[in-house]
């Protein structure tokens, strides 16, 4: 990926369903973040609740529009639907929605756009990524009593933000070729360091008042995630992280590419383990190790390369027999259909999207287990279904090669410090937009 690509990603990933919370709750008077009770069949439509929760400059946002926000989060990540839970993250949703307000109102100002066309591409591919027909998403959340325009609302304003943060950043920022000599130095010196995958949630402190409340959200999240909440779900919902869109995941970082705070704790975890809230001068991150592998000698020695595609259906770190025993079906189905590289990659992005890819993997890079497993593999051979944590895939070997130690090529050490510089543009962007808003909150 290069560029500012990747902060695209929001309309391929912008929500998981889940069957947690489908059921309704009655309403509380007392809890404005209550969603209406669906329809009953014969009944008349609840009359939507259009009191006012948030001025944001010269626009509202209704209590409407909140509690579908609010019925949509617990639905893609898993959270338990509760009116305390509802109560506990509203404030954040709330200032999830004010942000999104904030960015589509600066879209129209600088005259950016989301098409139609990008729009119902991101509708398409939701549906896609739930093995939905066309048109049925609409069905799926009227059921509910969630308002299409909240996940529209959603879906435009990650892809006009995209837009701006590329076309600002265009203007503002460029990596010389001193900053990417130092990268390339820095990233010799900890070659034969270990690498973790690291999926990243940032939540910001814009000002000291904040802190305690930001805090607690962070807590409550861990709390939740620890049950059984998706992160990458928790991640595009709550993350003020350009990484947020891609479910937080920043790729594989040694722990001198991060501030030392997180490098510290990353080190610390174990693949697959969750870290308490670490406070930065920024704010609040949570960090999964997602995986960890060996570094390497740095040198110029050769070592094996394997180009494969990867497939992975995910299932919830709780979940039941049957979702495991259908996530296997699934695998195997595709590793029966797949008759090649293209035709694999093609299957996986249709059926598991986030989850599907193709790329180059050197044999110090993996486990011993899996390294045996890719060896014995032949080119264009599919593995059987591998049961992971919290999903099951199925790889395939493209070609096997030779490369000379590993080593960081100039192109990704610039890309890494692009990615950088951009997600420091965006949050400062964003800022700058919430300091000079009139912002009136309500509830």
């Amino acid at each position: 990926m290069a560029g500012f690509r990747w902060v695209c990603a929001v309309v391929l990933a912008a929500i998981w369903f889940s069957g947690a919370g489908d059921a309704a709750q009655p309403r509380d008077r007392q809890a404005a973040t209550q969603p209406p009770r669906p329809a009953t069949p014969g009944q008349p439509t609840p009359t939507p609740d259009m009191r006012i929760a948030a001025v944001v400059n010269d626009e509202i946002i209704s209590i409407f529009d909140l509690v579908s926000r609010i019925r949509m989060v617990m639905m893609s990540s898993n959270i338990p639907d509760t009116p305390e839970t509802r109560q506990k993250i509203g404030p954040q949703i709330l200032r999830g929605l004010i942000d999104e307000k904030l960015e589509l109102q600066e879209a129209k100002k600088k005259n950016v756009t989301a098409t139609d066309g990008e729009i119902k591409t991101a509708l398409g591919l939701i549906e896609k990524q739930n093995n939905m027909k066309a048109g049925q998403l609409n069905e799926y959340l009227k059921a509910r009593g969630i308002d299409r325009g909240a996940l529209v609302d959603q879906l435009t304003a990650g892809i006009v933000w995209a837009k701006l943060v590329r076309r600002f950043a265009a203007q503002t920022t460029e990596i010389s070729d001193e900053e990417i000599d130092e990268a390339l130095k820095r990233a010799k010196e900890h070659a034969s360091e270990p690498q973790s995958r690291v999926a990243e949630i940032f939540l910001a402190v814009d000002n000291p008042a904040q802190d305690e409340e930001v805090r607690k959200l962070a807590e409550r999240l861990t709390q939740q995630m620890r049950q059984g909440a998706r992160f990458s779900a928790i991640a595009q919902q709550f993350s003020q992280s350009a990484a947020a869109a891609v479910g937080g995941d920043i790729g594989w970082v040694r722990p001198d590419q991060l501030p030392p705070e997180l490098g510290k704790a990353i080190a610390q975890l174990k693949p697959g383990e969750l870290s308490a809230p670490v406070r930065t001068g920024g704010g609040y991150y949570l960090l999964l190790v997602v995986e960890r592998r060996a570094g390497t000698s740095g040198g110029s020695e050769q070592e094996a390369v394997y180009d494969i595609v990867q497939v992975v259906f995910p299932f919830p770190p709780r979940a039941s027999d049957a979702s495991r025993r259908a996530a296997i079906s699934e695998a195997q189905a595709v590793r029966t259909a797949a008759k090649d590289c293209p035709s694999l990659l093609k299957i996986g992005k249709e059926k598991a999207p986030q989850l599907s890819s193709e790329g180059k993997l050197r044999a110090a890079s993996i486990s011993p287990e899996m390294r045996n497993l890719v060896n014995r593999l032949s080119i264009g051979e599919a593995s059987e279904p591998i049961i992971q944590k919290n999903g099951v895939g199925v790889i395939m070997v493209c070609a096997k090669g030779k490369s000379g130690g590993g080593a960081v090529t100039r192109e990704e050490a610039a890309e890494s410090l692009v990615r950088r510089r951009l997600d420091t543009v965006a949050r400062r962007y964003l800022r700058d937009l919430r300091r000079n808003a009139y912002v009136d909150v309500r509830v």
